[in-house]
């Protein structure tokens, strides 16, 4: 968590975000994973509807959210940055894109280190085309495995395949 807090924080400077909103920034990637290593069974007690069915590898985001939303916290586009930060989503917002592209980029990571890096230092002025390369390698990669792709990474797909701008709120 600690390697997407400062890639998350590093962006946010790049982009010239305030102090206060590469703080926000900073807080949905220390809380992203916060409950990764609670048992899935678990987590799923504090979710409602159809998320309960996720598979258990993604379940953490919408349960971290779900307990934050339970103690007061009422900033949706934070939420839904660590409720989708595994999946995507196509209504995230400029915080949301970072999470799931820092998620995905952070230093830590083994595999494909040179398109990573490449990836990671073209974020901050081309973020959504980095977003939609990761979305289209992680469908791929699914798609090579024979696991099903969630609609919520194929919707977040077919956004930035249109060509259209995800959803910006002036807070960033």
């Amino acid at each position: 968590m600690g390697r997407v807090a400062d890639l998350m924080n590093e962006w946010g400077k790049a982009l010239g975000l305030p102090k206060k909103q590469r703080r926000r920034w900073k807080a949905a990637a220390w809380l992203h994973d916060s409950v990764k290593e609670e048992a899935p069974a678990e987590l799923r007690k504090v979710l409602r509807g159809r998320l309960r069915l996720l598979p258990d590898n993604v379940v953490h985001g919408p349960a971290a959210a779900a307990l934050l939303r339970r103690d007061g916290v009422i900033d949706e586009p934070l939420m839904q940055a660590i409720s989708y930060h595994t999946l995507g989503h196509p209504m995230f917002e400029t915080i949301g894109l970072a999470l799931y592209a820092a998620d995905f980029l952070e230093p830590g990571r083994r595999s494909r280190k040179k398109w990573r890096a490449e990836l990671r230092e073209r974020a901050p002025e081309d973020m959504d085309g980095v977003v939609h390369e990761i979305v289209g390698a992680r469908i791929r990669f699914l798609m090579k495995k024979g696991r099903p792709v969630r609609p919520e990474t194929i919707a977040l797909w077919n956004v930035g395949a249109e060509g259209e701008a995800w959803v910006r709120a002036s807070a960033v």
